[in-house]
């Protein structure tokens, strides 16, 4: 069978026919009734226990199973129905004696072989012995040509799984699909420009200077240092959180994972030619062809004129401060990541009115979501809700301690020299000009920063506030702290240094020159000249901050970046290694979803690991991913509270640590 005959055909020419009913489902009647979901075709499946008979649902008809439920076999009201949701739910989900078994078949390929799986909603609790019953009624009732295997929804039912002989049972997990992938939508839209293919690094390196911003690169995996381009092609599997495609993202981009694009490259000679490029979550691959060069290629974007707006900073005379005394309008005097870390530290002495707002919204058909809140917190609906989500957070998440660094202390050391101020000068002068020598002055002026000694009035006021407030720290962290980050349409991720592993205060010292360095870098003056940031305009905060030890940490967004409509499920990149190397995209980090509505999570890949975390691991990710919900309404700036977070962390044990939030730039 050739690939060719797993793609969707035409419809049934009767579209009155809403599904198959007790009969066996072929191949082309799967196709007929199929949708696509992620890229693959699937159709909805409801087992009725009652009366012993199968139905297999035309997709293009019923959106969800409760509509053809409550239309087809209850013959109800579905509005009602709907009203009732949270009784539906549980007696299709939650009740052992359930009348109804809802879950879907899709259609996969493996090495060319197709094959169907079957899996449920990922709240669905059934167990062993129903998911044994539920798969032996659908596998007989499927077209006998093709295997079927089961696919655990989450964690709970891979325990139940377990139980059963593979034999009796054979399963898929959802990572194995995810390593097998040839297609993985990262963001999703459509751009014409010139496809620049990319052999490796090296070659990469060697045409750097040739990028741009109409460009497509086409890479295994396209490196962090991109300038900004039209679209990004990745031709092996790489996270979503790595730097490059949060850039990604914050630019609105099309960004895509299609393993093997590069056959398709060189036959259809597309390397250099102008193309069209879409990227479609739910397509089963992205979009490539050959397009009219425009008649001007070299005419600036639309998005040249769509300006970054900047607040006005403060650069007065401005304390070194600990941490827990910053707000989030601090930001104009110490940068955006500190002032975050400051609310964080008030938000855990002293609470919010805001925590509940996620939950408060009406997601329709449901009135609201605190009766879940509720459940998760383990307390009685009626309950103070508030202050339990208060007490959640205050027991179970920490902030290292830090000091931050104003933007008048970066002032003041940059002012005191006149060969740097004469430096900078040059290089507002070639910016203003647009000439080629601005990226040697930017080099030329890192490293008069870096050199420059830091005056004894500066090294002693350091000095003293990490006596008083750090004292006994044996390892810190000195992060970057700018206002020219995390602003609308401008996610600067990744562009500025942090360094780790800082022991002594030579290090110190060095490392907070560093910092102030990355500013001026050749890339970070490009990306924010792009967007309309003014060297003027710019400012970098620094904080040195407590370096926790750690068996496990990463990055987490508070949405699922597959699925722009999922208000329930948290992404997390997970390492046992390094943080650095999840936002690198250097090492394929564990990738897991976890609902923070009903419950329940599960493991989207092992990344670059042999086999799963462990089941205390991925009660710390439970953790996690409900702190983060709740962390999501306080820093909310509207009031939906929906606007996404993406929060850097760490944990030794059962010790979730905090140590970066900011808004997720999508």
């Amino acid at each position: 069978m050739s690939e060719a005959d797993l793609l969707p055909v035409p419809p049934f020419a009767d579209e009155t026919v809403v599904s198959l009913i007790g009969e066996r489902l072929t191949l082309q009647a799967f196709h007929q009734l199929a949708g696509v979901l992620a890229g693959y075709p699937f159709v909805k499946v409801v087992v009725d226990r009652q009366e012993n008979v199968i139905h297999f649902i035309n997709n293009a008809k019923y959106q969800f199973h409760l509509d053809y439920i409550g239309e087809q076999i209850l013959k109800t009201n579905v509005r009602e129905l709907e009203g009732k949701i949270d009784e539906f739910n549980r007696s299709v989900y939650f009740d052992p004696q359930r009348r109804f078994c809802l879950g879907i078949a899709a259609l996969h390929s493996k090495k060319e072989d197709p094959f169907f799986t079957l899996e449920t909603v990922e709240v669905d609790t059934m167990d062993a012995a129903m998911l044994k019953f539920f798969y032996d009624f659908v596998k007989k009732n499927l077209d006998p040509g093709l295997p079927l295997l089961f696919k655990p929804a989450n964690h709970l039912q891979e325990e139940f799984i377990a139980e059963i002989d593979a034999a009796e049972i054979p399963r898929i997990y959802s990572h194995e699909i995810f390593a097998s992938a040839k297609f993985i939508a990262l963001n999703k839209g459509k751009t014409s420009g010139r496809l620049r293919a990319f052999r490796n690094a090296e070659e990469y390196r060697r045409q750097f200077s040739t990028i741009e911003w109409h460009d497509i690169l086409v890479m295994a995996r396209v490196p962090d240092d991109i300038p900004r381009v039209a679209g990004i092609i990745n031709t092996a599997h790489t996270t979503p959180l790595s730097h490059t495609n949060v850039l990604a993202g914050g630019w609105q981009i099309p960004n895509a994972i299609q393993l093997g694009i590069e056959e398709k490259i060189e036959k259809e000679h597309l390397d250099g030619q102008w193309v069209r490029y879409e990227v479609d979550s739910n397509a089963g691959g992205i979009v490539l062809e050959k397009a009219e060069t425009p008649p001007d290629p070299g005419a600036r974007p639309v998005w040249y004129a769509e300006r970054v707006k900047m607040d006005q900073p403060e650069t007065v005379r401005t304390p070194i401060q600990h941490l827990k005394d910053l707000r989030l309008t601090d930001r104009f005097r110490y940068g955006t990541k500190a002032a975050n870390l400051g609310e964080l530290n008030r938000l855990l002495k002293k609470g919010s009115s805001r925590l509940l707002g996620f939950y408060q919204i009406s997601r329709p058909p449901r009135e609201n979501l605190l009766p879940y809140l509720a459940a998760h917190l383990k307390m009685p609906p009626d309950s103070d809700l508030e202050k339990a989500a208060w007490e959640f957070l205050r027991s179970g998440i920490n902030i290292p301690r830090g000091i931050a660094i104003p933007f008048s202390i970066q002032q003041e050391f940059l002012q005191g020299s006149p060969q740097i101020q004469q430096q900078i000068g040059k290089l507002k002068m070639a910016l203003e000009l647009r000439s080629k020598a601005v990226e040697p002055l930017c080099l030329a002026l890192q490293q008069m920063i870096i050199s420059a000694r830091l005056p004894n009035k500066l090294r002693d006021y350091v000095d003293s506030q990490i006596v008083k407030h750090l004292g006994g720290v044996s390892s810190f962290v000195v992060r970057s702290s700018s206002n020219a980050e995390d602003l609308e349409n401008f996610s600067a991720a990744g562009i500025y240094e942090s360094i780790n592993h800082v022991a002594t205060s030579e290090k110190i010292f060095d490392s907070l020159r560093t910092v102030w360095a990355s500013l001026v870098s050749p890339r970070s003056i490009r990306l924010r000249d792009e967007a309309g940031i003014s060297l003027d305009d710019s400012y970098m905060g620094v904080i040195i901050q407590e370096e926790v030890s750690a068996d496990m940490g990463g990055v987490m967004i508070t949405k699922n970046p597959a699925n722009s409509g999922d208000f329930r499920n948290i992404y997390i990149n997970v390492s046992t290694k390094s943080v650095v190397s999840v936002v690198q995209g250097s090492d394929m980090p564990y990738q897991f979803l976890y609902n923070t509505v009903e419950g329940g999570g599960r493991t989207v890949s092992l990344g670059s690991a042999k086999e799963d975390l462990c089941a205390p691991k991925k009660a710390v990710l439970a953790r996690l991913a409900l702190a983060g919900r709740l962390l999501q309404s306080h820093f909310s700036q509207d009031y939906t509270f929906s606007n996404p977070l993406d929060i850097e962390w760490a944990a030794k044990g059962d010790t979730l640590h905090i140590l970066q939030a900011r808004p997720y730039a999508r």
